[in-house]
């Protein structure tokens, strides 16, 4: 098994065609997921994808909200999409990437993003997140996921405190609430997922992969959060290399996305 993996938050793959297309010239990873595509499958740019040496997609898309993608310069197999909820929403989709000898099942989330008062009593935004969450703890603990997983995306928690500008000022607030992270933390110990940015960035070190588009200057307060992740089982982060967050696309263009891309090598 060998290949590169990216993930990023484009929010409206279409608005943000070009950034997508010189990030995929430089970078050229063999995968790319991409969360919040805001279309529909028919009107998602896949020429202009495939014409950039990305043939091989799987797209679940939804008018105007969530949507997720992979497009692949490798072939990919076992394409499936996944309900959560009951809610109709377009948030995960999943392919096999024939990579080797050893192929890997890529699986890309966006999780809800839960809205701004942490109670689920009073913000049913909330309460979908925590059941989301629940429901995809429920699913991880099939034999499915027994190895040969990757799963990624924009997972809308920053589970360490190193992964937030201020751990203290930001305890009540969603993303960084502890019945966010617990719950994150747990699910990712419970199947022994490794987190590929923190085996090769230690949590020592603050990094971040959203700034908000409220900040003046994102660079100056840098007041950002790690929101966008790459897990994978202990077979296939046994192969992981390298991981990075490319900051500086939070100031690529004039309309760049709230999130940065995220990139592990495997093999």
């Amino acid at each position: 098994m060998s290949f590169t993996l990216a993930t990023w938050n484009i929010n409206s793959v279409r608005l943000r065609l070009p950034i997508v297309i010189d990030f995929l010239n430089t970078y050229k990873p063999d995968v790319l997921a991409l969360q919040e595509i805001k279309c529909t499958n028919d009107q998602f740019p896949q020429k202009a994808l495939a014409a950039a040496g990305y043939p091989h997609q799987a797209v679940n898309g939804m008018k105007a909200y969530h949507g997720v993608a992979l497009v692949s310069r490798l072939p990919l197999s076992n394409v499936a999409a996944r309900e959560f909820c009951a809610m109709g929403d377009a948030r995960h989709v999943s392919a096999t990437v024939e990579a080797g000898k050893a192929p890997a099942t890529v699986h890309n989330f966006y999780i809800p993003a839960g809205g701004d008062e942490p109670d689920p009593d009073i913000n049913p935004k909330f309460r979908h997140k925590l059941d989301f969450l629940a429901e995809l703890r429920s699913w991880f603990s099939e034999p499915l996921f027994d190895s040969g997983q990757v799963i990624t995306g924009d997972f809308n928690i920053a589970p360490h405190e190193n992964d937030v500008w201020s751990h203290k000022q930001l305890l009540k607030v969603v993303s960084h609430t502890p019945v966010e992270t617990d719950t994150l933390n747990a699910m990712r110990d419970e199947r022994d997922w490794v987190d590929i940015v923190r085996k090769h960035i230690p949590e020592t070190e603050r990094v971040y992969s959203w700034w908000s588009y409220r900040a003046k200057d994102w660079n100056l307060s840098d007041r950002g959060r790690r929101l966008d992740h790459i897990w994978a089982t202990r077979d296939v982060a046994g192969l992981s290399s390298n991981a990075e967050i490319l900051r500086d696309a939070r100031g690529w263009s004039a309309k760049p996305s709230d999130h940065v891309p995220v990139l592990a090598r495997f093999g």
